[in-house]
């Protein structure tokens, strides 16, 4: 250390020409580095996802789930695999532990997926692995103008997506809405038969009409040419007059018409229109895609006036809101800081050295953090806010030493150098403790770590700037600044240090009543309810309408068209979407939904009562019987499973799976702040089977004939307007009653037979839904919990599962959001403990002794007091973010201890005094630097306190009280209770130096 302060003062020139690089690189690196909300983090999940129109629950599980779990299960590195199997939809869940690399899991899952041979008319399988990169920065409607062709609006929409497909820095864009026209012909039973032809010569009716082939070449006239042959059917007319045997067409014996059908629903403000979701890449800038979408948006509104585009949520604004909402925060804070300075040293020039450390520390953290390749987010940011009130804690004791010294010594360049020599020591422990209580954020599960570690590292860099600041530039400007300036003299409080002489004479009382407070402080932490992280927003409203699986779709959007209607006509709304349905792009993300489920997104004008329309929405509900309808904020970066406990029943007999699951409904039901208890079971659909007698007829031919009579079957495409439509021919059985179902007749190897002589239909009532897990049948219940008693709910939901008797074989499992939590802390708690570790073996190279470690690691003992005070007064729900503060405070609280014990070292071995007078010179000299850093820091962290959190943020207000709360406590009791401790530790020591002390005073009376 010696040499780094003597070198800056050797090389003057040379410290002003970086201190002018470090601010430029700063500001450069701020300007280039990448916004995005938050750091990117891999899910440890792979979603395989399979759309089957037209399918039921149960085939889906049969013939699309089941193959695809059995070849994932060597899938290496897997923990658990969830399927569930509904109409029209399949999707496979497979979890992975925290070491797994996650890109390698996907190719390894894409493999196995691409070998399963799956049924016709159902989408190839979609394998997706979500990161928070993923998360989208804008969300594009588009409208056309009437009299857009469809043709026209398919090269539109392609054009558009194109675009946005080749903005730099875009990850992916998923298009909803999207056209998906067919041709239905519907057969006419009665005509065919008239005619004498089967249904099947139906199926051949475009073979060989489109095509388009090169036949071979010639010389006509002298010149060699190529010969083709082309033709190609262009409208639904042309269709009509096509041949199906001779002299009779298909419009004789079928009705032909177009339409214009959707792949899925999604409307804006009463209109059909296309939904463009577009997310940005890994380590691409959200605000320069955001802005690029701008530009595509207001090219095609200027340009093209059949098409009308509209940004209606923009995430990358709410990125720039989050980091201008953060850095206003950390200039608070620094002004705050500045004022405390100012207050305490009572002189302007010294304050200005002092809060130089702030943007110096600031803009060579911003630039190691472009170096590190870390984006700017509200991680990061967060960081920074949290770090600026320790940015100026190793200033404030260089410039105080060097202050204190002038107030008794004459000027000069020597004396500068040597008061910053005195607390070099003390300042650069401090600062690498600090440090190392971010060290073993290793030691943390996958996820956590990814979010965790940017915001250490940004903590890291800024401190060990503020050191090297500190070291260098600080006592520089001091030897210049306060050359001619006139120091007042402050004196040592003669109250606190014969207050601290008392308490040093009566040692066991204080350290008693410290003790007393930390148990009490810690059993009152653990009996108060931990709540999540709320990420709901009241600017948007969600709302659901969903109907039992067996309501016919057309009622079903119907119902929902008129409860958009209701919507659009709230003043307090803005504007209203409304979705229905799966799409082929929504399967690639993972998006798979009930095709009776209609889902709206509401956005709220601004000083609306989102409440006063949540309650609206929900006294709806007698006009739509059958219905679920269900509306609460929300927010669309949230998954909405973040305040809810869920318990798996597995087992191999589905009906004691259920009854079981009815129990665990019934005892958890009725426990305070649970707000709703649903299961996967409850919904229920009659299914009809056909159980074929095997000497009679073949089942699988049976299962071909009544497929092709029962459910649309392709046979081509033709040409519309330059649009390739699909032909679809129509079901020619639709039966309305049972009886009607066992009249149908089929072709067996004896002929046509009626379906009652071979088989008869089975009616029973099956789950809408089937769940598996690890390849076994479950059900599953979930409870939403009220967010602020989470920990506490779920503890008593887990007390009333254990009174469950379960039949053998039947296993519960409670995981979800509080297990979640709970293993969250418990790694914080680990990681506390390794850190407390690491800053005592620092503390052991630094004093090189035992005990003097041990009374500077004492001082953590007091966080708990402070911290939990602090959740009390402001009534404020302690969170995962609470039990981060407190692992902070480990590294803020020791320093002030440092700073103490440094200076009794000091006067035992430099001054030869005695371990009392040391302590009691130590803390009266030293409790002015600890309390500006200890206030200093509280300044800096207040706006923290009353600025809004930003979602999803570990920087809240919890965090903010509970490193409030814990540092103003531990300064106080370090200041009293570590000299006590300390001399506990040299009891004998100091017994012996006070009877010689005495023995001498008696010699000299």
């Amino acid at each position: 250390m010696k040499s780094l302060i003597n070198g800056a003062f050797r090389n003057k020139a040379a410290m002003i020409i970086i201190v002018i690089m470090v601010l430029a690189m700063g500001i450069l690196s701020y300007t280039k580095l990448p916004m995005e909300f938050l750091p990117e983090a891999d899910n440890p999940q792979v979603t395989v996802s399979v759309i089957g129109p037209g399918y039921d629950a149960s085939s889906i599980d049969r013939t699309v789930t089941g193959p695809l779990e059995a070849s994932l299960s060597s899938i290496k590195g897997k923990t658990n695999v969830f399927s569930s199997s509904g109409d029209g939809f399949s999707q496979v869940n497979l979890n992975f532990d925290s070491n797994t690399n996650m890109k390698e899991a996907k190719l390894e899952v894409e493999k196995a997926v691409s070998s399963v041979k799956l049924p016709a008319n159902v989408s190839t399988p979609y394998v997706v692995q979500l990161n928070t990169s993923m998360i989208p920065i804008s969300f594009v409607t588009l409208t056309f103008a009437d009299g857009v062709s469809d043709a026209q609006k398919e090269m539109l929409e392609q054009q558009v997506l194109d675009e946005f497909k080749a903005i730099d820095g875009v990850g992916n864009v998923q298009l909803s809405g999207k056209s998906q026209p067919k041709v239905s012909i519907v057969p006419d039973v009665a005509k065919l038969t008239e005619k004498g032809l089967p249904l099947q010569s139906l199926y051949s009716v475009l073979q060989g009409r489109d095509a388009s082939a090169s036949v071979g070449e010639s010389t006509l006239d002298g010149q060699t040419v190529n010969l083709n042959v082309s033709a190609s059917v262009q409208d639904v007319e042309t269709l009509k007059l096509l041949p199906v045997a001779q002299g009779v067409k298909l419009g004789d014996v079928a009705t032909v018409t177009f339409d214009d059908a959707k792949e899925s629903l999604f409307r804006i403000g009463g209109k059909d229109a296309l939904e463009y979701v577009i997310s940005k890449g890994a380590n691409s800038n959200a605000v320069h895609v955001g802005n690029e979408v701008d530009k595509i948006i207001e090219k095609y509104n200027e340009e093209n006036k059949s098409v009308d585009m509209k940004v209606f949520i923009s995430t990358s604004e709410q990125v720039v809101h989050s980091v201008n909402s953060m850095m206003r925060e950390v200039l608070l804070g620094a002004l705050f800081a500045t004022i405390v300075i100012l207050i305490f040293m009572r002189n302007v020039r010294a304050t200005l050295v002092t809060i130089v450390s702030i943007p110096l520390s600031l803009a060579m953290t911003l630039y190691l953090l472009d170096l590190s390749g870390i984006t700017l987010n509200i991680l990061t940011l967060g960081g920074v806010a949290v770090a600026v009130g320790r940015l100026v804690d190793d200033s404030i004791v260089v410039i105080e030493n060097i202050f204190r010294r002038l107030q008794k010594e004459k000027f000069s360049t020597e004396l500068v150098i040597d008061a910053t020599k005195e607390v070099a020591r003390a300042i650069t422990a401090s600062t690498l403790t600090t440090v190392a209580v971010f060290l073993p954020m290793s030691l943390l599960r996958g996820g956590l770590q990814s979010f965790l570690l940017p915001f250490a590292l940004t903590m890291t860099y800024s401190l060990l700037s503020s050191l090297l600041v500190a070291l260098t530039i600080i006592p520089l400007m001091s030897a210049g600044v306060l050359k001619n300036s006139t120091i007042k003299d402050h004196q040592p409080s003669k109250r606190f240090v014969a207050f601290l002489e008392w308490n040093l004479r009566f040692k066991w009382l204080p350290i008693i009543v410290a003790v007393v407070l930390l148990v009490s402080s810690v059993g009152t932490y653990f009996a108060m309810p931990k709540g999540a992280i709320d990420s709901s927003s009241a600017e948007n409203l969600n709302v659901s309408l969903e109907y039992k699986p067996d309501m016919p779709i057309a009622e079903v959007l119907e119902n929902g068209h008129k409860l958009e209607t209701y919507l659009m006509n709230r003043d307090e709304v803005e504007w209203v979407t409304m979705m229905n349905g799966n799409s082929s792009d929504g399967a690639k993300y993972g998006s798979v939904s009930s095709p009776t489920l209609v889902s709206y997104m509401l956005k709220m004008k601004k000083g609306a009562d989102a409440e006063k329309v949540i309650e609206a929405v929900k006294s709806e509900r007698a006009n739509y019987p059958g219905a679920e309808l269900n509306s609460g904020t929300g927010n669309f970066l949230s998954s909405g499973s973040s305040t809810q406990v869920i318990i798996d029943i597995t087992g191999n007999n589905l009906d004691e799976i259920g009854k079981t699951a009815e129990e665990v409904m019934a005892k958890i039901k009725p426990i305070k702040d649970v707000l709703k208890v649903e299961s996967n079971q409850q919904e229920r659909k009659t299914v009809y089977t056909l159980e074929v007698k095997p000497t009679e007829a073949k089942a699988a031919d049976i299962a071909m004939q009544l497929q092709g009579m029962l459910n649309p079957v392709p046979v081509g495409a033709i040409s519309v307007d330059g649009q390739s439509v699909q032909v679809m021919l129509e079901p020619v059985l639709k039966p309305k009653s049972e009886s009607e179902l066992s009249s149908l007749t089929v072709m067996t190897d004896t002929g046509p037979k009626p379906v009652s002589n071979v088989a008869k239909w089975v009616k029973t009532e099956q789950a809408t839904t089937f769940f598996h897990k690890d390849g076994k049948s479950y059900v599953r219940v979930t409870a939403s919990v009220e967010p602020s008693q989470l920990s506490k709910v779920g503890a008593e939901i887990k007390k009333q599962v254990k009174d469950v008797q379960t039949p053998e074989g039947v296993k519960l499992i409670v995981g979800g959001a509080s297990a979640d939590q709970s293993a969250d802390i418990m790694s914080l708690f680990m990681m506390m403990l390794v850190s407390v570790g690491i800053v005592y073996l620092i503390m052991v190279f630094t004093f090189k002794t035992l005990k003097a470690p041990l009374a500077i690691i004492s001082s953590i003992l007091f966080i708990p007091i402070g911290a939990v005070l602090g959740l009390i007064v402001t009534g404020i729900t302690p969170d995962f973010t609470a039990i981060f503060g407190v692992v902070m405070l480990v590294g803020i609280v020791v320093t002030n201890a440092i700073v103490l014990i440094d200076r009794v070292k000091h006067n035992e071995t430099d001054r030869n005094m005695t371990i009392r007078e040391a302590l009691l010179e130590a803390a009266g000299i030293r409790m002015r630097p600890i309390l500006m850093t200890a206030i200093a820091t509280v300044g800096a962290m207040l706006p923290l306190v009353f600025g809004s959190s930003e979602s999803g943020s570990i920087v809240s207000q919890s965090l903010a009280i509970v490193v409030i709360g814990g540092l103003v406590v531990s300064t106080l009791l370090t200041l009293v209770i570590v000299p006590c401790l300390y001399e506990l530790l040299y009891f004998r020591k100091s017994a012996k130096q006070r009877h010689k002390a005495a023995a001498n005073k008696e010699i000299a009376a």
